[in-house]
């Protein structure tokens, strides 16, 4: 029984990136936990059905019990959350806001994962890239940051005395929505002549799959995004063509796997691989 920490910004987060491969693994009978780094405070409601005054009064609280279903869903056997505010997107005038987490100290922030990493001690941990182009959200930023610190810093004594025993993560890995996954996918509405929700600026991104070692097979578990997704009633509409435009398995079919970037690694392997825990034994 091996134990997966997920590092995320913001309720949804967990859904749309790497949601079947922990349901996977959880199937499989490893624990996994989730970090959940703000409330999402800033977050538009993109669902009409739900953008009602008592939802936008509340929409921390609501959107913290939407979390919860998703975690459910997936199968986490854990959250926690780091305790930062919603920075909303670049430029906005959330960013300045002092308790949000674009304004964090960063080794605090560092602290705060440090000792869920301590506690929890997990083995693996998946985190955001260093490459983020695509999208420059500073809550997404700084949780990059603070994963690769806190994946040195959890082992190394002298950091944080207070958080507990220290604790080494034996991998660290980049998740991706790869080029190969956006083409496969494009050419499955062109077959199946449906409308694809990506236009040419999908693919004018740069591509980082010459940096992919790691895919997992999903197939099985590609139904769990889309009931993970839909539990984020606030910012999932469920007649939105980018993520529900294309049937399951269909999409499943044409790309049946979710990748990674295995950034950094304390046991020997051979990549490509295609299992997270490999080289782990517990």
């Amino acid at each position: 029984m091996a134990r997966l920490l997920s590092v995320h910004a913001h309720p949804d987060d967990e859904a749309s990136k790497g949601a079947p491969t922990v349901a996977k693994y959880v199937s499989l009978g490893h624990l996994a936990y989730l970090v959940c780094a703000t409330g999402g405070e800033e977050g538009d409601i993109l669902n009409p059905a739900m953008d009602q005054p008592e939802v936008k009064e509340n929409l921390a609280e609501v959107r913290a019990q939407e979390l919860e279903a998703s975690v459910k869903i997936i199968g986490y056997h854990e959250l926690e959350w780091l305790g930062y505010r919603d920075s909303g997107m670049p430029e906005d005038d959330a960013n300045m806001k002092s308790d949000c987490f674009a304004q964090a100290d960063i080794d605090a922030a560092t602290g705060r994962l440090v000792a869920i990493i301590r506690r929890l001690k997990p083995h693996v941990i998946m985190t955001y890239g260093d490459d983020q182009q695509g999208y420059k959200h500073p809550d997404h930023l700084r949780v990059h940051d603070i994963s690769v610190l806190a994946f040195d810093r959890a082992s190394d004594t002298s950091w944080y005395p207070e958080a507990g025993p220290v604790w080494q993560p034996l991998k660290l890995y980049y998740s991706l929505w790869s080029r190969a996954r956006l083409v496969a996918h494009q050419a499955a509405y062109e077959r199946l002549g449906l409308e694809s929700p990506y236009d040419e600026k999908w693919f004018e991104r740069r591509s980082l799959d010459h940096r992919v070692t790691t895919k997992v097979d999903i197939a099985d578990f590609y139904g769990v995004r889309r009931e993970a997704l839909l539990a984020h009633a606030t910012q999932v509409d469920p007649n939105e063509k980018f993520w529900f435009g294309l049937p399951d398995d269909a999409a499943a079919e044409a790309y049946p796997y979710e990748d990674y970037i295995l950034a950094k690694s304390h046991v020997e392997l051979d990549v490509p691989e295609d299992d997270l825990f490999a080289g782990i034994e517990e």
